[in-house]
């Protein structure tokens, strides 16, 4: 065994290039980003609450949301916030179940809300443009009808809007909800479902509170915005022509208006966990090509290295959608390196090297977040249950990358779409591909052989 260690630590070159870009990409970011989030929890001001509350326009696109929105509207009712200043405006885009049955029974069940249902055409997008309009709010806010509130969410929002007026928008911090991550039944769906929730906890307590703070925030998440109304209405609304409306409504007032976009991490939206391999397919080649068109529409006269220093937008596209594929690249680089002479073991030992760096990234995370959900004991609690995902994550996010360079190749060769093939019919289209690929090869020897 020392053999090989030795042999190893001689080839330092080969070591220092295969761990170089982890260390400086995430290891030492993510050192740096810890010190700064544990000091800003510690210095957090105290916000000062108004002597009135403000009006709220709370907006909730349904399609077909039969089974989910009645528990959402509930989450609406359960809000600390006064009830006499929201006004809850339901987009129905085009369902054909009885959502507004659900809607009916709501209006008897909670009738301290103010609710209103209006009918919008077909799209996400072209809902959210309608119940705009009819909201009446200072600040509106944006939930998927998927999902439930917790109970201090608008108020933290409105507390945070109220203590600061340079934010225009925000976003919150979505996480699944750990009762339905719990109950997820399988064994491959529950690890893929508590990976996920492990990265969202990451992703929104840690990652986009640190983007946050620097006012880099790439993207609100359209599960759970809001905004300034008087803002809003002077942006162009949702873009109805992409597939990454949220994105493009982060940029339009960060980029063309030029106003702060920031995340209330203490604004808390409960989603429901990953079905299954299948939604995480589609959803992160949705994600990554609506990132790659609204970056390309508002990027495209700045996008170059020498702006690497100078735009953050340059930095996030080059580290997040180009420093993350060298990952991948190894994969198949491993037999180049052994048909360059390198031994398996030596490539193992490099393995694990790399597998630990991640695993020590996600530890300190893991750490950092921990102790931001304090505030939310239940929720600690579980998390903290999850120590061991930080193991498995590595694995979790190599796939998520696989997928995502999925995602970019499909955008060049397809047009955008909601409706994206899963990964069954990609499969099955691959296969039916190859085998017509052989099929011809044999034709054509067999061709050849009649020539001869």
């Amino acid at each position: 065994m020392m053999y090989w260690i030795n042999l190893a630590l001689s080839r330092m070159g080969f070591w220092i290039t295969w761990a170089l870009i982890p260390i400086v990409v995430e290891i030492i970011p993510a050192i740096v980003s810890t010190i700064k989030l544990m000091y800003m929890h510690l210095h957090e001001p105290k916000l000062e609450a108004p002597g009135k509350w403000p009006w709220v326009s709370i907006i909730v696109p349904v399609y077909n949301s039969e089974d989910t929105l009645f528990a959402c509207i509930e989450s609406i009712n359960n809000q600390t916030y006064t009830k006499k200043a929201m006004q809850i405006v339901l987009a129905n885009n085009q369902s054909t179940d009885d959502s507004f049955g659900v809607y009916a029974k709501a209006q008897n069940t909670f009738p301290e809300l103010i609710l209103r249902y209006v009918n919008t055409d077909n799209g996400k997008a072209k809902a959210l443009n309608t119940a705009i309009y009819e909201s009446i709010g200072n600040y509106v806010i944006n939930i998927d009808s998927d999902g439930v509130l917790e109970p201090n969410a608008v108020k933290n929002m409105v507390l945070r809007f109220e203590n600061d007026p340079s934010i225009a928008a925000m976003t919150g911090a979505i996480l699944p909800n750990s009762s339905m991550v719990q109950n997820v039944k399988g064994f491959w769906h529950r690890i893929l479902a508590k990976n996920e929730y492990y990265e969202y906890a990451q992703a929104f307590l840690s990652g986009r509170t640190i983007e946050s703070s620097r006012d880099q925030l790439f993207t609100m998440s359209g599960a759970f915005s809001a905004f300034r109304r008087e803002v809003l209405m002077e942006t162009f609304l949702y873009d109805i022509d992409t597939i990454g409306e949220d994105t493009d409504m982060t940029f339009q007032i960060r980029t063309r208006l030029g106003k702060k976009v920031v995340i209330c991490s203490n604004a808390i939206f409960y989603c429901e966990p990953i079905s299954g391999l299948n939604e995480l397919y589609t959803q992160r080649q949705r994600w990554q090509r609506g990132e790659m068109e609204v970056a390309h529409n508002y990027m495209a006269k700045t996008a170059g290295l020498k702006e690497f220093f100078n735009n953050f937008l340059v930095r996030r596209m080059i580290i997040d959608h180009t420093f993350s594929f060298p990952r991948m690249i190894w994969t198949f680089a491993s037999f180049v390196l052994i048909a360059f002479g390198y031994s398996p073991i030596i490539l193992l030992l490099s393995y694990i090297l790399i597998y630990a760096l991640y695993v020590f990234v996600g530890l300190i995370n893991f750490i950092s977040v921990g102790i931001l959900l304090r505030e939310y004991h239940d929720e600690q609690h579980y998390y903290l249950k999850l120590w061991w995902v930080v193991m498995t994550l590595p694995v979790y996010m190599f796939i998520c990358s696989w997928i995502r360079l999925i995602g970019i190749i499909n955008g060049m060769t397809t047009r955008s779409s909601w409706q994206m093939k899963n990964i069954n019919t990609e499969i099955t289209q691959l296969q039916s591909v190859f085998k017509d690929d052989v099929k011809t090869v044999k034709e054509q020897r067999s061709k050849d052989r009649e020539g001869k």
